[in-house]
Order: C-alpha cells, then sequence, then structure tokens
C-alpha cells in the first residue's frame, strides 16, 4: 500500500505540501486542478506544474481525485459524445504526464451530502454529520446555499458553485434518469474511455456513492458490493476498478465491508479508509479512525486491504475539525495526520502478523 494524503493545490488547499511532507509513511498525495469544471480539457502545462510542485516538495502524485464527468454523460444526453472526447484528452494529457490513476463518481446533481458539517461531539471535536429527518426537510434547490453557509467560507469539495447556480436546471436534466439508465449511462461512458485508460497505462476507479442510498429522489447505483460487482462487470477491462471508501460504504450498516473488499480483489485501484458512527436508522455521523471511535472495524478493513494483495494509493478520508484547526471542512491537517499514523500502525502489524504466521 502507498500511503497518500489529499492535496487540493496551491490557491484552494490551505495546507502547505511541506506540512503533509512531514507526516510519517506518507509517499505522495491524491491532486486535482481545483477550479476546472466538468466538460473542461486539463491544458497540458497544468498538469506539468503541478506534478513538478509536488516532486519539489519530494513527493509524487499517487493519482487525480477527481475529473469531474460532465452531466450530459450522466444523464445521456445528445451531447454527451462531445464531453466524452473531452475526457478521453484529459486522460490521454495525464497518461503521458506519467500519473495512472483517476477517481470519479457518477452520482447525479450532488456528491456527498450531509446535514451538518460542524457537528459538535462531547470531546469538543466537530465532524460531518447525516440525518434522514433533517435532509427530508430541505428543499433540493436549497441545498448548495445550506452546504455553503456550514463551510466557514472555504470552498466544499465536490460542490461545484457555478454548477450547482443551475440545480433546478440540473433536476430537470436528471428527471426521467432512473437506476437503471443511470448504470447504462456509465456502461456508455466506460466503453468509450477505456481503450485510452489502456493505451496510456491509466486505471480509473469509481467512487461509492455518499450516503449509500437514494437522496431528493436521485438515483444511486455504487452503493453496495453487489453494484460495484456490477459496475466492475460493465466493461472487461482490469483499468476499470473502484475507490474503496469505507466511510461511503459505511454509511449503511448492512454493508459488510471486509467481504465487499474480498469480492472486488484486483478491481480496487485506490483505498479510502474512515470511521463512522451509526446513531440509527439513516442517521450517522464520522468519528475518529480508530474503531472504538466508530462503528467500523478498521482492523478487519486493513486485514482484507491485506488479504487481496493490495498495494495501491490509500488515504485517510474525512477527519474530525481539532485543536482548533481551521481549515476546509473534513480536509484539516491534524485529524488526517493522526488517521495516518493509526492505520500505517495496523498495516504494520498486520504485515508483521502474518510473516509470523
Amino acid at each position: 500500500m502507498r500511503m497518500s494524503f489529499r492535496w487540493f493545490g496551491s490557491g484552494f488547499d490551505p495546507i502547505p505540501l511541506k506540512h503533509i511532507r512531514q507526516i510519517p509513511g506518507v509517499e505522495g498525495v491524491v491532486t486535482t486542478l481545483y477550479d476546472m469544471k466538468p466538460g473542461e480539457q486539463w491544458p497540458v502545462e497544468r498538469i506539468r506544474a503541478v506534478k513538478a510542485e509536488v516532486a519539489a516538495a519530494g513527493l509524487r502524485i499517487s493519482g487525480i481525485e477527481s475529473v469531474n464527468i460532465h452531466d450530459s454523460i450522466k444523464a445521456g444526453l445528445p451531447e454527451r459524445d462531445k464531453h466524452i472526447e473531452t475526457y478521453i484528452e484529459t486522460i490521454k494529457r495525464l497518461g503521458e504526464a506519467g500519473i495512472d490513476l483517476v477517481c470519479y463518481n457518477f452520482m447525479p446533481v450532488f456528491d456527498w451530502t450531509r446535514s451538518d458539517l460542524a457537528k459538535v461531539r462531547p470531546d469538543g471535536a466537530t465532524v460531518f454529520a447525516y440525518d434522514q429527518a433533517e435532509i427530508d426537510k430541505i428543499d433540493p434547490t436549497k441545498m448548495f446555499d445550506k452546504m455553503k453557509a456550514g463551510a466557514g467560507g472555504f470552498a466544499l469539495p465536490g460542490w461545484e458553485p457555478e454548477r450547482l447556480a443551475k440545480i433546478g436546471e440540473l433536476f430537470r436534466v436528471y428527471r426521467d434518469v432512473d437506476e437503471e439508465a443511470l448504470f447504462a449511462n456509465l456502461k456508455y461512458f466506460l466503453q468509450a474511455v477505456m481503450p485510452t485508460c489502456e493505451k496510456y497505462n491509466l486505471k480509473l476507479a469509481i467512487h461509492p456513492d455518499d450516503p449509500a442510498w437514494p437522496v431528493f429522489g436521485l438515483p444511486r447505483i455504487a452503493t453496495s458490493k453487489e453494484r460495484l460487482l456490477r459496475i466492475v462487470g460493465l466493461v472487461d477491462s482490469p483499468y476499470s476498478g473502484v475507490t474503496l471508501c469505507t466511510g461511503s460504504l459505511g454509511s449503511n450498516p448492512e454493508n459488510d465491508i471486509p467481504d465487499t473488499i474480498r469480492s472486488l480483489k484486483g478491481k480496487i485501484h485506490f483505498a479510502h479508509v474512515r470511521n463512522v458512527k451509526h446513531r440509527g436508522p439513516g442517521v450517522f455521523e464520522e468519528s475518529a479512525h480508530l474503531s472504538v471511535d466508530g462503528s467500523l472495524d478498521m482492523f478487519a478493513i486493513m486485514l482484507a486491504l491485506h488479504d487481496i494483495g493490495f498495494t495501491g494509493p490509500i488515504r485517510p478520508d474525512h477527519g474530525r475539525d481539532i485543536w482548533g484547526e481551521k481549515g476546509m471542512p473534513g480536509y484539516g491537517l491534524y485529524d488526517r495526520a493522526l488517521g495516518i499514523a493509526y492505520l500505517n500502525g495496523l498495516s504494520e502489524a498486520i504485515a508483521k502478523m502474518k510473516k509470523s504466521g
């Protein structure tokens, strides 16, 4: 496994690369060109520049998260072929730059969704939280305004302001898109881009939906082991795989994550490992990575990754806001660094346990 850290780039992420470099065990960053909009072609010079900046800090680019997919592709609109060609060209440019992984999602309208970006826990830390009853009270066309209000003036990853300014139009775009249509549109996209991925040795890894059920009546298809297996079976290519996100899948307590990992052997290209605490049906909050702080068995999860021989990039995911840090919600330095230390400790122990028999 290659321990990594998500970094949103200079000018967007308040955490400098030199601080990430000081986290023991971190080999690289998973980054992006944060201001590139869905459907835009990534400029070669900017790809080279961010790669050089990361290398100058003594790190490497472990992958890109994300090259966002235009809504016309997800919704299967007539203009999708134009946007797929743009996506293919960006894949080509990334591959030529030596980047071998792109994480993406196929969620309509909204990316990850929460009812509270700063729920106060008993220890004073704040975390992302989700309560379906609270979500049900929200006018979906006002959801971005609610999320933005809780962001403390920082950017929200996955919530593009320009795109969501037309949220009413987006809901109309997806009005007739059900789960089967979304599966079909994903297959169309993957069939088109896989030859380029194979040519340039670049793996595409779909991120599970968050939470792992429909929100505001919008379809969700990357929600369980069975559906992820269906997704990786849409095209016959080793380059089409999964970003195994324990927090997203873990939002639904019915998902057996170690079993899902073992079932997807050979198809997990990237891993996001974090913990969640279940509070009731449709109610959860994020927690420290430590097993006893949440509802997931992190030892069992890391053991499963070792059992399948996973060697790709792995990173801690959303962290608590602790010790007075002010930063992008969920993406502070301190708690994610603690998460890395914990995951590295589990990984070392498992490796030595296996070696000793």
